[in-house]
């Protein structure tokens, strides 16, 4: 069995354009894993292995590849650094021991990496920074780091320093041998050689040597005392402490360079293995039970123990459907029977492969703390656990956001209808935070996502992909509805016609709660005037009748029924008739309870030169956005703000346009609000034409 010291299990993430993908080409250049380097703006890259990604230059799906340095083994996954696919991020980080927070040396901290660092920090997971492309216009590695600290609130331990800057950036001052890393202009990673510090650098390099010095003996009690003293720990002695610390998430070891250059990529990966942990080194995962309560046990990474696998991702390409897992505990067998807890079903393990981006090698088993993909799984998805069909147990499952955005589609003729129901099956199997549903009323298939751009690739990927082709309706935004005011109401519901009748009688008080609070149920009644066992038939009726709002059909939120009192029959009540009353009470009673329109606002961060600040501002004021904040960088503005998502269609291209070109932005969702009274009436009136064209 392989020794799990030597296992690192390591996720690049970082915002759209700061250099994940080059990072991971050159990381795979240098542990021999490719001989030709791939760029991503020739759609070369091996790890953007997707038509789409290829000519838009972004990672849209996370890739995984294994690769071997000094020993030891790295388990990568390249994800993808736009806000409409964080959903691979989240995914790819809940399965990672350690990770490489990339930044770009000009933009600094940008929107997206504060969100993934935000998720890295939930999930717990260690990581080492790299400050990237310090041979760009406006790079500054000491701006970064200091935005590192202010922006994300990270305490970044500079481990290297960069030696010149923008066109002279010529290599790296590593901190812990104080030696400095020069490469010539041939753009190979091997040509380099170590020298001393240059003179106009030794006074920077030692007052960052002793700051990291003393950060680290922080970590050991005894080391700080003896370098109180005046005594220099040994260099053995600072790896150790600055990997305590940094498994503890104390700090975050902090390298520089140019992957695009090929500039000191191979202290980074030195980086991962002195200060990443291993497999054995981070928590274990808590074991939950059906209901999803920790049931106190733990899958401990270890080989004889009982199997335990988490299914993070699935992908489909043209040998069928390949689940990804991450192994936990125990070992997996090709042949061998698995439980998937979720679905109470076991599978057979015909094919397990290690992936390299598209490329697949078979294995014949594989064992805790490792990366695979298993093939021809037919029930798994996206965060069930396989586990020892003798010894089952749930791992903590994954939480995926509800869309935000819908679009309508259609097949434009009959074959492609079949065809589109298949590609679509698999398209939601592949990526969880983008659903699928058909229209009741109309019989139209609608398809929800994290934004327009995920939409836009979806179909592009029936188009494509699966050669479908569908005519697009107009994005719709998820609108939810509220009530505002206390109602107190009774309903009775009576039908009696010859034989058995029904009979159900409800005093009730509906109100409305906190904003995300949800639906909440309470019986006050006493006495036995509803029967105790009635009650939870007409909590079901309520939480049933939610899903379709008063006022234009979208899913009611945030509102409080207490059961207060009623009656019963003897003979003729039962839980069917008090469900019936209690559905017909919440049409009833809702319009009567100050109804009102709720709308999703995004959390806007613009880029624009400075030149054209004053019209994306009014420009977004327009769009009836909220203005928080303005920082300005040394290329650009970045300005912070809040907007409803059904002002923000096609914003990139009015961006754009306002700023030459050189506007960039990015969005995520943050809360529900009131809609204003003009608009809501807008869409109801919208919605209730598109019901009456129907």
């Amino acid at each position: 069995m392989t020794d799990l010291s030597k296992y690192r299990n390591i996720g690049i993430f970082a915002h759209v354009d700061a250099g994940k993908t080059t990072t991971t080409e050159r990381i795979l250049k240098l542990t021999g894993k490719i001989h030709k380097l791939g760029e991503v703006h020739d759609g070369a890259a091996t790890t953007d292995f997707m038509e789409q990604e290829q000519e838009r230059g972004i990672t849209i799906q996370s890739a995984a590849t294994t690769c071997f340095w000094k020993d030891h083994r790295f388990n990568i996954i390249d994800t993808p650094g736009h806000v409409d696919f964080t959903i691979e991020v989240y995914r790819s980080l809940k399965v990672l021991d350690g990770g490489v927070g990339v930044f770009c040396g000009s933009g600094g901290v940008e929107p997206q990496s504060e969100t993934n660092w935000r998720y890295a920090n939930e999930s717990g997971v260690a990581r080492v920074i790299y400050i990237n492309k310090l041979d760009r216009m406006g790079a500054d590695f000491y701006r970064v780091t200091k935005q590192v600290k202010e922006v994300l609130g990270a305490h970044p331990l500079v481990m290297t320093l960069p030696i010149g800057i923008e066109d002279d950036f010529v290599g790296v001052i590593d901190l812990m041998t104080m030696k400095a890393w020069v490469w010539d202009n041939t753009g190979d990673p091997l040509a380099f050689e170590i020298i001393d510090i240059p003179a106009e650098y030794q006074e920077k390099a030692e007052e960052y040597r002793e700051i990291m010095i003393e950060t680290a003996v922080e970590q050991d009690d005894d080391l700080m005392e003896s370098y109180l003293e005046g005594e220099i720990p040994s260099v053995e002695d600072l790896k150790r402490c600055i990997r305590k610390g940094t498994i503890n998430l104390d700090f975050f070891p902090t390298f520089c360079g140019s992957a695009f250059k090929n500039k000191g990529v191979q202290l980074v990966l030195d980086g991962v293995v002195d200060y990443l942990p291993s497999p054995t080194e981070v928590k274990p995962q808590p074991e939950v039970d059906m209901e999803g309560n920790e049931t106190g046990e733990f899958a401990i990474v270890a080989v004889d123990k009982p199997l335990r696998a988490l299914a993070f991702k699935i992908m489909d390409d043209r040998f069928g459907a390949l689940t990804f897992i991450r192994i936990y505990s125990g070992t997996l067998n090709k042949g061998d029977t698995i439980l998937n807890t979720f679905t109470g079903k076991t599978e057979r393990v015909g094919r397990l492969v290690e992936m390299h981006a598209d490329e697949r090698i078979e294995l014949s088993s594989a064992q805790a703390g490792d990366i695979i993909a298993l093939v021809g799984l037919k029930n798994t998805q996206t965060g069930h656990t396989l586990c020892d069909p003798k010894k089952p147990a749930t791992l903590e499952p994954m939480v995926f956001p509800d869309p935000v955005i819908s679009i309508a589609i259609a097949p434009v003729d009959k074959a492609a209808a079949e065809k589109m129901g298949i590609a679509i099956g698999k398209m939601v199997q592949e990526d969880p935070s983008f659903r699928v549903e058909t229209d009741d009323d109309s019989g139209e298939t609608i398809i929800k996502g994290m934004g327009e751009l995920h939409l836009d690739i979806k179909v592009d990927i029936l188009k494509r992909t699966h050669g479908v082709d569908v005519v697009v309706g107009k994005p719709q935004v998820a609108y939810r509805e509220t009530i505002t005011e206390r109602l107190e109401d009774s309903y009775t519901h009576k039908k009696q016609s010859g034989g058995s009748g029904q009979f159900a009688k409800i005093d009730y008080v509906i109100e409305p709660c906190e904003a995300g609070e949800g639906f909440t149920f309470e019986s006050k009644v006493t006495g036995g005037n509803v029967p105790r066992e009635f009650w939870p038939a007409v909590e079901k009726g309520f939480k049933m009748s939610m899903v379709k709002g008063v006022l234009a059909g979208f899913p009611c939120l945030d509102f409080k029924v207490t059961l207060m009192d009623g009656s019963f029959h003897a003979v003729d009540s039962s839980a069917i008739a008090y469900e019936i009353a209690a559905k017909a009470a919440y049409r009833q009673s809702m319009p009567k309870a100050g109804p009102q329109l709720l709308e999703p606002i995004m959390k806007v961060d613009v880029f624009t030169p400075d030149s054209h600040v004053g019209d994306v501002i009014g420009d977004l004021n327009r769009r009836r956005g909220m203005i928080l904040g303005q920082e300005s960088g040394v290329t650009g503005v970045r300005i912070k703000a809040t907007c409803p998502l059904s002002e923000m269609f096609g914003y990139i291209g009015d961006l754009r346009t306002m700023t030459s070109g050189r506007g960039q932005f990015s969005m995520e969702f943050e809360h529900y609000a009131a809609c204003p009274k003009n608009v809501a009436e807008a869409v109801i009136k919208e919605v209730a034409e598109r019901e009456k064209a129907k």
